[in-house]
């Protein structure tokens, strides 16, 4: 097969990465990629990257496949696009990609179908807002309706702060128009996991577990990222736990979608929260996760283009993936100034090092200049390692990471750590 991949992250080089070493793939090709995709396959210009001009580049491209990895194309309707012209693709349409594209269209989805969530409601005027604020007890989360590239959530500890934050994001000085209409909901207690799985409309098969890390700062605090770091563990959920987010949420939000005349196809990413009640749902993304899917990918042992094929041509019954024991963790390396004003140009060393650790280097916010590969963008690296148990994969990860410098570099020094704890306390 020659596969296409849309985007130019981190999740986009792990993709490639992934689906380069797969027998069945002849060629990768990435639209626009990053300077990380062209060691396993080839970067391509995507133009205005409008669902159109996709269309046209994988017909030039005689491109088999293509997966899409960011939710912008997909809210935009490149799906339709392209199965209206028969050609195979990875993500939903346009009208099941509104459970990303808007939080109200999401919420309201949820408490249809019965599928657990926290208690909320939606605004679009501060004098509304302010007024709902009461019905909640602080924390209390707020949330932007539209895409606002993982930056449109803001839990507030005090109602100055709820205040305040209502009033940027309403305004449009948080994150432009996707703050002009708000959720507001309760803040539930426990701990979060992602859980994402690829449908083709009506078979599930879910992908391991994983863990993000959004805040910017150790020990989960300082303002919501893209997420500084994840890590993959078989054992972040128990198989009662995985049995009860399939049932109550996965299988419900698939056969919903598809009762509702807008069947979903491609990766369903769960933003989980496990209560004392079970797990519900914080929020629901329509692709695969980042920094999630980098420490996925590591983790996978199978030849993942043939099931995504499968799944595209709606035949994803009986298929399996299989995945390595030893868990992976990524660090996100990020770029002075993240997630505020980053400053862009500043030279990267010392990736070859890490990787000669055993290290795989996923590389985002990155560019080719003169002086060599220098930052150009607020997430710049995943530093994406394993070992034969989490604090083995930490430490070799930290000691890879240990190993790159570009000025303004910052990443949190406690991924995975909770999964440390996790298993402490299973012991005693």
């Amino acid at each position: 097969m020659k596969i296409l991949v849309i985007g130019g992250g981190g999740r986009e080089h792990a993709l490639a990465w992934r689906l380069a070493r797969c027998a069945s793939v002849e060629a990768v090709y990435a639209a626009p990629g990053n300077p990380g995709i062209e060691g396993v396959g080839k970067c391509v210009a995507a133009g205005g990257g409008k669902p159109d001009e996709l269309l046209r580049l994988a017909e030039s491209l005689e491109a088999d496949l293509t997966v899409v990895g960011p939710e912008a194309p997909l809210v935009a309707g490149v799906a339709d696009v392209f199965r209206k012209a028969g050609r195979a693709i990875i993500g939903p349409s346009a009208a099941a990609a509104q459970l990303e594209g808007s939080k109200i269209f999401a919420k309201r989805f949820l408490s249809r179908t019965g599928i657990p969530t926290a208690r909320f409601v939606s605004v679009d005027e501060e004098a509304g807002a302010f007024a709902a604020l009461d019905r909640f007890g602080l924390p209390v989360v707020l949330k932007a309706d539209g895409l606002a590239a993982g930056k449109g959530v803001i839990v507030a500890q005090d109602r100055a702060e709820a205040e305040s934050a209502i009033r940027g994001l309403l305004s449009g000085r948080l994150v432009g128009a996707a703050g002009s209409r708000i959720v507001i909901e309760e803040f539930l207690q426990g701990e979060e996991v992602s859980f994402i799985v690829l449908s083709d409309g009506r078979n599930i098969l879910p992908l391991e577990p994983t863990q993000d890390h959004k805040a910017v700062g150790d020990g989960d605090t300082g303002p919501n990222t893209g997420g500084m770091g994840a890590y993959c563990d078989s054992r972040i959920l128990t198989a009662e736990e995985r049995r009860a987010v399939l049932d109550r949420i996965i299988a419900p939000a698939i056969e919903g979608m598809r009762a509702e005349g807008h069947p979903f196809t491609g990766f369903l990413y769960a933003g989980l929260m496990m209560t004392a009640e079970g797990p519900k749902v914080l929020e629901f993304n329509v692709r695969l996760g980042d920094p999630e899917c980098q420490p996925l990918m590591h983790r996978m042992d199978s030849d993942f283009a043939e099931v995504l094929m499968a799944a595209a041509r709606g035949d994803l019954a009986g298929a399996r993936l299989a995945w390595r024991e030893e868990p992976s963790v990524c660090i996100v390396m990020a770029a002075a100034g993240y997630p505020g004003k980053v400053r862009g140009g500043d030279r990267i060393v010392g990736i070859d090092d890490a990787e000669a650790m055993g290290a795989t280097v996923f590389q985002a916010g990155t560019r080719l200049a003169p002086e060599g590969l220098v930052t150009a963008g607020g997430r710049v690296l995943g530093v994406t390692h394993s070992g034969p148990d989490l604090a083995s994969a930490i430490e070799r990860a930290y000691a890879a990471a240990s190993r790159i410098r570009f000025d303004g570099m910052h990443y949190r020094k406690d991924i995975g750590r909770k999964g440390l704890k996790r298993w402490e306390v299973a012991r005693r």
